[in-house]
């Protein structure tokens, strides 16, 4: 019995030949959107003569701030401990190096998606003693549909773009070759906030903090562009 010989694949000509002429078209988005979430950033210190003693009081003040992030309850989304550092500081008496003093820092990063919460947050945290706020980060969530939406967009344009190319040649588009994700970008931004209290007693900064009025933050809205590169099939077009 004679076998059927298996036909040979049609060769691929990427860049299309006249009988499958191609289009390559780029597609963009750029979207501007009120951010999702703002990060913050605290910077606790202590400083004391005797090592223990700076230890204790940097960990009492981060377990009190800790406590006191925590009462915004569902405002807060992610709440997190950094780095922790405890230094001499060292000053020379004669030919000898003597510690002068000890100090301690330790950072905590927080974030918000509550920004009334937020404003007030701020503000109570900044006039704590010895504690600096850095911030407020606007952002969007890495599963923000927005995200998704310009992705959309971008295809759509490129789409559109195509099919203006082939009427311009009196034809149409034949098939989708490719698809390409260039890329899509978000565009953090910082506030304008950076406060930070360092002579105050604790308890007292606490009670002053009371009666502060909330930092009015302005939500800085979010820029998010993307990107696609697709390629189709033309109708062979009659250009005679």
């Amino acid at each position: 019995m004679t076998e059927t010989p298996t036909p040979a694949p049609a060769p691929h000509h990427p860049y299309g030949t006249p009988t499958t002429p191609h289009v390559t078209v780029r597609g963009e988005a750029h979207l501007e959107v009120d951010p999702e979430i703002a990060h913050i950033t605290i910077t606790l210190t202590a400083r004391g003569t005797d090592r223990r003693t700076t230890l204790d009081d940097l960990t009492h003040r981060n377990t009190t701030t800790l406590d006191h992030i925590r009462t915004y309850g569902d405002a807060i989304e992610k709440l997190e401990t950094g780095t922790l550092t405890i230094r001499p500081e060292l000053t020379r008496h004669g030919r000898a190096e003597r510690i002068r003093a000890y100090h301690g820092s330790i950072q905590l990063t927080a974030t918000l998606n509550d920004f009334t919460a937020l404003g007030e947050l701020v503000t109570r945290l900044a006039d704590h003693d010895l504690t600096r706020v850095d911030g407020p980060w606007w952002a969007l969530r890495p599963t923000s549909p927005h995200h998704a939406a310009a992705r959309r967009q971008a295809v759509q344009e490129a789409l559109q773009r195509a099919r203006e190319y082939a009427e311009a040649l009196d034809t149409r588009l034949g098939a989708l070759l490719e698809l390409s994700d260039t890329g899509t970008h978000g565009s953090p931004h910082m506030g304008p906030v950076g406060f930070s209290a360092q002579a105050r007693s604790y308890g007292g900064a606490t009670e002053a903090a009371t009666d502060a009025a909330p930092v009015d933050l302005e939500p800085v809205r979010q820029t998010i562009d993307a990107h696609v590169e697709a390629s189709f099939t033309l109708i062979p077009p009659n250009l005679g």
